[in-house]
């Protein structure tokens, strides 16, 4: 009977220690301070939309010159860094052997020329039928296709200037045996050069033809100026960009060389702070203040530049957004609003 009190006894200590704890543990939870937070109201404003975005130069015209048949190099007029005009003969590969067969079928066209001519006048004169005219006349177009030819052929062991423009350096020497795949030089067109960038695509209402960018060279203080000329149609499905080309217009580059490319508008709409909005894997979200609770808010971003991101979709006009703090709240949990940060559109647009 004594162990049974006993028994019980130790029963009745340990739920009344329970008891006591659990009690304990929600008074702790009652009295933990609520989380300090600095908020901005969301209002629509005009903010900048500058992006900067790496770009390359690129000459207007450049070629590689290459021979279109393989053969001896008996001509080579390419001197390093000159300037050419377009037409001029920068080399000549050997066309003995062609000049020889052009020669033999101008002999053959003069005789079967006569041929015909006899033919012509015996036909005339019913002298022949005209199965046998018609052969002479054949023979002769035959030779002046075979001419043509052999002409095409002594025009290809001729390289010209296709524009005018600039040599580069010379890769070969008067004298190589070349062929189609090998480069004896390079010409560019260094007057006017041109930029190729890429534009995200939430930024392509920034983009349209003849619109002037800002261009800033590696190291260059000064920014030069370039016009839009030419928008790629279609979104590089891999990168989710635009291709954009656009011409020099003040100042000069050389071609190869990487560039800064400058885009500034303004735009309106509503704006918060970068350090407001909390990525995701699936979507971003904004923290904002409802009934002295936070409440995590799925939004939508456009714009975005190196202070503030546009809200496209998901926030309201009004609508109470932690700024400060925002890695401490838990979602319904109790705030205390320390301080109201003014209208970040019109600070940005002072």
């Amino acid at each position: 009977m004594k162990f049974n009190l006993l028994t019980v006894f130790a029963f009745i200590l340990i739920a009344v220690t329970s008891c006591t704890t659990k009690g304990g543990d929600t008074t702790e939870k009652k009295q933990k301070p609520p989380v300090a937070v600095d908020v901005l109201i969301a209002e629509e404003g005009e903010f900048d939309s500058d992006i900067e975005v790496n770009g390359t130069v690129l000459s207007e015209e450049m070629v590689e010159l290459h021979p279109e048949v393989s053969g001896r190099l008996t001509f080579l007029n390419i001197p390093d860094g000159v300037f050419v005009k377009e037409g001029t003969v920068l080399a000549k590969i050997n066309d003995a052997d062609l000049q020889a067969q052009l020669q033999q079928q101008k002999v053959q066209l003069q005789l079967a020329e006569k041929t015909e001519e006899r033919l012509r006048q015996l036909l005339s004169a019913k002298g022949v039928d005209q199965a046998t005219y018609d052969a002479a006349l054949s023979q002769v177009n035959l030779i002046n296709a075979n001419i043509n030819v052999l002409r095409a052929q002594i025009d290809k062991t001729v390289i010209k200037a296709p524009f005018s423009g600039r040599l580069g350096l010379r890769l070969v020497s008067e004298g190589a045996y070349i062929s189609p795949s090998v480069a004896i030089g390079t010409l560019q067109q260094t007057d006017k050069v041109k930029i190729d960038f890429a534009v995200p695509e939430a930024y392509a209402d920034l983009l349209k033809t003849g619109r002037t960018v800002g261009v800033k060279a590696n190291g260059g203080a000064a920014n030069l100026k370039a016009t839009i000329s030419a928008i790629e149609p279609q979104i590089n499905t891999a990168t989710r960009n635009i291709k954009v080309r656009a011409r020099l217009e003040t100042g000069t580059l050389n071609a190869g060389a990487f560039v800064k490319v400058l885009l500034n508008d303004r735009k309106s709409g509503i704006v918060v702070p970068s350090n407001a909005v909390i990525p995701d894997a699936l979507s971003n979200q904004v923290v904002i203040v409802k009934g002295g609770k936070a409440v995590f808010q799925n939004v939508e971003i456009g714009i975005r530049n190196s202070d503030v991101v546009e809200i496209v979709n998901g926030l309201q006009v009004n609508d109470t957004v932690i700024v400060s703090g925002v890695l401490y709240v838990r979602p319904n949990s109790v705030v205390q609003i320390k301080k109201v940060i003014p209208g970040l559109a019109s600070r940005v647009m002072e």
